[in-house]
């Protein structure tokens, strides 16, 4: 069964006013949002999501719902664990708390933008070639591997080339102006370290949808499945980076569940490269029946499972662990932004020092130190 093309263009038009409307909502009023307003948005996206799968189970099949769920729970995962490192980029270059709404959003929308283009491709190459499934399994259960022995190491951010381009070729202002990309002073127009930070969020996204979206393309060949997955599972990211602040850290066994997850849907997915038995230069080849093909409902079934446990055996584990900022090892402080500041004003993520400009708190959600977990290991793979 196909999608209908009504349902397609009404879901894309909703969800391009639903993150208008919240772009616009954040811009009129910079702050930083309560445990209480953040919990809610969170609560509305995630409700928002499971109506969505009941309303693609109503319009088309249960394939396509169950396809969906199990996507955006994969996705939804990953995303908790890339904001590891979206604390870190916060305190990197010093964002004032009220305004990390703003740019947590706009790094989201050049995300989605960027990921869209990454699933159109993917969805082409695959289309035309079965067997790069082969490589997009391997390339998984290598990412799994990594997760598990490179845990317990610190998380980190290191800035990529464009980034670092950005910051060379760009007039920039030393400091923030409010929420700003671009402002005038002394005649010239100067852009702001806003929108580097704009930037290094949503290139940062990227290199972490090289292994998301392979790992839901796993689950669905429909893009149209793949994109609303993404979309649903990083609207409710930003609300989410608010509400979880130093809960974040006694993640411990996150990385440990994803590498499960992402291990399980790679064998998936070269179990259905060998079902298919499609080579280059082979020619046409017959399926090869004998072989089992992991049905979706199974894959949903253990990311549940998979999530719960980690989920819970990390709370567990660090139960009466503090989460607020006396707690922390240190308030993870960066350099300038501008990176033409002084030596005294730096200090590395690892350190105490923290710092306080006027404009708000520079450090990520509830001021801590970013515990052990695997989004460094994922970002910084050989293919990133």
């Amino acid at each position: 069964m196909e999608l209908p093309v009504w349902f397609e263009v009404a879901t894309f038009v909703g969800l391009t006013v639903l993150l208008l409307a919240d772009l616009a909502i954040v811009a009129r009023r910079p702050h930083e949002p309560s445990m209480k307003e953040a919990g809610l948005w969170v609560a509305f996206y995630v409700a928002l999501a499971l109506l969505f799968g009941v309303v693609l189970l109503a319009v088309t099949n249960g394939e396509f719902a169950t396809e969906f769920y199990a996507g955006w729970l994969t996705e939804y995962s990953l995303s908790v664990d890339n904001l590891f490192v979206f604390v870190i980029i916060m305190a990197r270059f010093k964002v004032p708390r009220k305004y990390q709404q703003e740019a947590l959003m706009v790094g989201i929308i050049i995300a989605l933008v960027l990921r869209g283009i990454f699933i159109l491709l993917g969805a082409a190459v695959i289309e035309r070639f079965v067997w790069v499934f082969y490589l997009f399994g391997i390339f998984l259960v290598y990412t799994a591997i990594n997760l598990v022995r490179h845990r317990g190491e610190e998380d980190d951010y290191e800035e990529n080339a464009f980034i670092r381009r950005m910051r060379k070729v760009l007039p920039m202002t030393e400091d923030f102006r409010g929420s700003k990309i671009r402002v005038i002073e002394g005649g010239a127009r100067l852009w702001t370290p806003m929108i580097v930070v704009f930037l290094a969020l949503g290139t940062t996204d990227l290199l972490f949808a090289l292994d998301s979206i392979p790992a839901i393309f796993g689950l669905t060949r429909e893009p149209f499945i793949v994109f609303t997955a993404n979309v649903f599972a990083l609207m409710g990211l930003r609300q989410l980076y608010f509400l979880l602040g130093g809960l974040l850290k006694r993640l411990v066994y996150l990385s440990l569940g994803l590498a499960v997850i992402l291990a399980f849907i790679g064998v998936k997915l070269i179990l259905e490269a060998v079902h298919e038995n499609q080579l280059p230069f082979a020619g046409h080849r017959e399926p090869l029946e004998n072989v089992p093909a992991i049905p979706t409902w199974l894959s949903l079934t253990v990311i549940l499972v998979v999530l719960v446990v980690a989920t819970v055996a990390s709370l567990l584990k660090t139960r009466g662990q503090l989460t607020d900022a006396d707690s922390a090892v240190g308030d993870q402080v960066g350099p300038d932004p501008t990176g033409v500041g002084s030596e005294a004003g730096r200090s590395s993520l690892a350190s105490g020092n923290g710092a306080d400009d006027g404009a708000g708190d520079a450090r990520g959600p509830g001021s801590t130190a970013v515990g052990t977990q695997g989004a460094a290991d994922r970002a910084h793979r050989p293919a990133g």
